[in-house]
């Protein structure tokens, strides 16, 4: 039999699952991203890998974070992906196959080879979903030149190029009207834009713009003023409750709604554009029993455990947790969701409580960070006991060298839980 049943279950049942296109595994997680293969490696430590299975189609395995620095040609795209055969724990099962539909009342899931997975235990992992198509004139108008977004393997390289044959006029930055992920990342890339065009004689032919949905820069004020000061310092516009609703890539035209006076429009010609796509929960993860009202995986915010159905897990961009969506919110969530997992197994109340942590490397030039770190109630929570409110070069190498590696060595093996044993060590003891 190749179902790969794990060996504890009766011989009687792997036979009689022989007939129909069924599999069973004790622990489930849908999703290959970040949130996927670090739980998918911690339940392997846990529980063995004969009893792990993850579902995720896709081939290849991105270091989003990286896109950043990848749109401004800091590095390459190729260095941000690898296989993801590659990354998958050892021994887990990988299904190679997409989430077709979620059936907690029967502890099932189908995927899209027509299989049944049945389940003990669920993480979901699903990640979000990028709408550009809800752009008018998007994503055809990425076949333009001039027009490029951060957020897609398939247009980062784009936003390079605008970026290199940049001449004179507008670059729009734009930040959408919905939950998005590295809620810092439509501005970085304004910042490093700047820094080029500065390093490269043509700054003074830029008219630097950044139009955001939001009625703030940035959602905690410690690092909102801060950026404040820089958009000041460096002659950058900042359009607040500006949200994108067409672009013309055949004109060089973006409009924006005024969202303060719905209905009102205004048009702005582009030399570059920089699209931040609307985004929202996965379709199978919306159209759900596991959904709440927005779509999102409803968890309990500090166990995160499903509020209806106790074996169920979520983790990362997929849940309805009131935090920033980050690979750093993340890490810190899996460390959470494994001694949560690990108490409900064993017929306990879980009791280890995310705090929200969230972090932000706001890259602001190609040798600067702004490291922003901070919890549910947007208070900071950092990790240095340094001002992390500054500018510094310090954490640009950490963005740029020491997070990838913590990243690909660290989080996906299940081994890094965020930084808070780090933080209490630096302040002495003290958060």
């Amino acid at each position: 039999l190749s179902l790969s049943l794990p060996l504890s279950r009766p011989l009687s049942r792997s036979l009689s699952l022989a007939a129909a296109p069924r599999q069973h595994y004790p622990f489930l997680v849908l999703g290959g991203g970040c949130g996927g293969v670090a739980m998918g490696a911690r339940m392997k430590r846990k529980f063995g890998a004969e009893n792990v299975a993850i579902v995720e189609p896709s081939e290849m395995h991105y270091y989003q974070p990286m896109w950043t620095l990848v749109g401004a040609g800091a590095k390459s795209v190729g260095a941000s992906g690898r296989p993801t055969a590659s990354v998958m724990p050892s021994g887990v099962k990988w299904l190679k196959s997409r989430v077709a539909e979620l059936n907690p009342d029967k502890n099932s899931v189908c995927i899209d080879s027509g299989t049944e997975v049945s389940y003990d235990y669920l993480i979901v992992a699903l990640g979000l979903k990028l709408h550009y198509e809800k752009i008018k004139g998007l994503p055809e108008g990425f076949e333009h030149p001039k027009i490029g977004s951060n957020y897609s393997v398939k247009t980062v390289e784009n936003t390079w190029k605008a970026l290199q044959n940049f001449k004179r006029g507008n670059a729009i930055f734009s930040y959408p009207n919905t939950p998005v992920k590295c809620g810092g990342a439509p501005q970085k890339i304004m910042y490093l834009s700047d820094a080029y065009l500065r390093k490269t004689g043509r700054r003074s032919d830029a008219h630097i713009i950044y139009n955001t949905s939001l009625p703030v820069i940035f959602a905690v004020k410690k690092y909102a003023d801060a950026l404040w000061e820089i958009v000041k310092k460096r002659d950058l516009h900042v359009n607040l409750r500006h949200n994108l609703t067409e672009v013309r890539a055949d004109k060089q035209e973006a409009v924006f709604e005024n969202l303060d006076n719905p209905g009102e429009t205004k048009v702005f010609k582009y030399e570059m554009l920089h699209v931040t796509p609307p985004m929202g929960p996965p379709d199978v993860l919306k159209d759900s029993l596991l959904a709440d009202q927005a779509g999102w995986l409803d968890v309990n915010k500090e166990t995160l455990q499903h509020v209806k159905y106790p074996n169920v897990f979520g983790i990362g961009d997929c849940t309805n947790l009131p935090t920033s969506k980050t690979a750093a919110a993340v890490a810190a969530q899996s460390g959470v969701l494994d001694r949560t997992i690990t108490k409900v197994v064993k017929k306990d109340q879980p009791d280890k409580k995310y705090d929200g942590y969230t972090s932000c490397p706001l890259v602001t030039s190609y040798n600067t960070v702004i490291l922003a770190e901070f919890d549910y109630n947007g208070q900071p929570l950092e990790t240095f006991p340094i001002d992390q409110g500054k500018e510094r070069r310090l954490m640009y190498y950490m963005k740029a060298d020491v997070m990838p590696q913590l990243y690909w060595h660290g989080l996906l093996k299940g081994f890094w839980g965020g930084p808070g044993p780090f933080r209490k060590v630096m302040h002495l003891g003290m958060k």
